[in-house]
């Protein structure tokens, strides 16, 4: 389980403990138990008030305990934190947001069909669902990158003007006479071709960051659909396990492409 898998399960774990304690069997049980503790004295002789708070607590304990082991509320809970990470509207990118928000319901419909299953199957799915969170964890990360370098008004400034300074630079070095002078222009020459070199990697990174917001979109329905398609017999569990296998390689692709973006900023970043 990755790191990011174990935070959400924490604060999922967080959320239960929360609305355990504020659901309205707790509510009402720790009224009657006040209730009782002030008002209700010596309902049998051998009884002190202080029984009445500990056989509050008692009852207040099996609720929350039950609440913790009730797996359907964990995975609901799990679900609602998972998507609380992700606020969409920090995605500018009108495309990204939506491939993000087709993903997230992907998620949840396979959730659904995980519902359908039970013992090893049900278990199964519910790894491919958690293989799928890593995913759109890269998803999103993706989309940041994707923002960032369309916001960046430095490289879109330096994307007209490098290519003009470029020319004028070579032009000049071509009229000039002074040895001295030339080598220094032939130098800068260079700095501005890695430049543009660079610029011309930024624009493509991001390209293919588009795209590959698009193949995994695409990539995740197909997942999907071969989800709804698995039964319930014992041999569809190696279908599953292949399904495993197919994310994880997709998902190791995903984090190619934000390290590729990210090198390509670094280079631009040396540079300036």
């Amino acid at each position: 389980m990755s790191d990011n898998s174990s935070n959400v399960r924490n604060r999922a774990l967080g959320a239960m403990m929360t609305n355990a304690v504020l659901r309205w069997e707790s509510i009402v049980t720790i009224a009657m138990t006040a209730i009782l503790f002030l008002f209700v004295k010596d309902p049998f002789p051998w009884w002190q008030d202080w029984f009445w708070l500990v056989a509050g607590a008692i009852a207040e304990g099996a609720l929350v305990v039950s609440s913790l082991t009730d797996p359907e509320a964990a995975q609901q809970a799990i679900s609602r934190e998972f998507e609380n990470k992700y606020d969409l509207r920090d995605i500018k990118n009108h495309v990204s947001r939506q491939r993000l928000q087709s993903a997230l319901e992907y998620r949840r419909n396979m959730l659904v069909l995980v519902k359908r299953h039970k013992g090893a199957m049900r278990t199964h799915l519910q790894q491919t669902v958690d293989d799928i969170n890593d995913w759109i964890d890269h998803m999103y990360d993706l989309a940041l990158h994707i923002d960032a370098f369309e916001n960046n008004e430095l490289v879109e400034r330096d994307r007209k003007m490098v290519p003009q300074q470029l020319e004028k630079t070579r032009i000049r070095a071509e009229r000039e006479k002074d040895p001295t002078v030339r080598r220094d222009l032939e130098e800068q020459i260079k700095q501005l071709e890695q430049q543009l070199t660079n610029l011309n990697a930024t624009v493509n990174s991001v390209k293919r960051a588009e795209i590959q917001l698009e193949s995994t979109l695409s990539s995740l329905g197909t997942i999907y659909a071969q989800m709804s398609l698995l039964g319930t017999k014992e041999v569809d569990s190696s279908r599953a396990q292949r399904l495993r296998l197919e994310i994880q390689d997709e998902v190791s692709s995903l984090q190619d492409t934000i390290s590729a973006m990210n090198e390509v900023q670094a280079q631009q970043l040396r540079l300036q």
